[in-house]
């Protein structure tokens, strides 16, 4: 039996707490085409958009710079938080210093030192939901539009 339903106060809580403390997204693209890919990376929430580095030309890379649109995901399917966002694509020396380092110390790895161009990704959230069970199909939307509802 599912635990009751959380409040939309405590969900966003709990989404922003995931989103300052896990360190990989799930992140689906589609090419212009329709192709679609699914894959994991690795993410900084700065409190407005989710900072990915990838290589350039990847099909993920290449998707995020063509469509300007992601789909995320955290957590597993009885916990799980969807973030639709559009896409602004930096190149690899287009971050400050301060925020590139930020960047690293989360993930792990320095894409600025992979092989191959490698690009910024911003992920600007305007859509988020986020829900655990059956019980919390309702009021899963925690922002619309770009703005928190809860």
């Amino acid at each position: 039996m599912p635990d009751d339903p959380r409040t939309p106060a405590r969900r966003r809580r709990d989404t922003e707490h995931r989103l300052t403390h896990d360190v990989d997204v799930w992140v689906a693209t589609a090419s212009t085409d329709g192709v679609p890919s699914l894959v994991p990376l690795s993410f900084d929430w700065d409190g407005e958009a989710l900072l990915l580095a990838t290589s350039a030309d990847s099909r993920t890379g290449r998707n995020l710079a063509d469509t300007r649109s992601a789909r995320l995901a955290l957590g597993h399917t009885r916990d799980v938080t969807m973030i639709e966002g559009d896409v602004e694509v930096l190149e690899i020396d287009g971050l400050s210093e301060e925020r590139t380092e930020r960047f690293v110390d989360r993930a792990g790895f320095d894409p600025r030192e992979e092989a191959g161009p490698f690009r910024w990704f911003r992920v600007i959230p305007h859509r988020i939901q986020a829900w655990r069970e059956e019980n919390e199909m309702v009021g899963r939307e925690l922002m619309h539009d770009g703005h928190w509802s809860a």
